[in-house]
């Protein structure tokens, strides 16, 4: 199953990712020099290619 941008974020935290800032719906992620844009639409599930492309970009293992 998907995962939404709420537990992307809750991942990317656990994982050592800061909260730099939310434009919107939007949350800016940051981690040594790298940034990724989480998209956060309600409860929303991300599409599978979009969360494809940020677990790779992030380096983050889904279980």
């Amino acid at each position: 199953m998907p995962l939404s941008g709420k537990e992307l974020i809750k991942l990317l935290k656990k994982m050592g990712w800061k909260l730099d800032r939310v434009s919107g719906s939007h949350f800016v992620m940051v981690k040594a020099r790298k940034t990724v844009i989480v998209p956060v639409h309600a409860n929303r599930s991300l599409g599978k290619g979009l969360e494809t492309k940020l677990l790779k970009q992030t380096g983050v293992k889904k279980k």
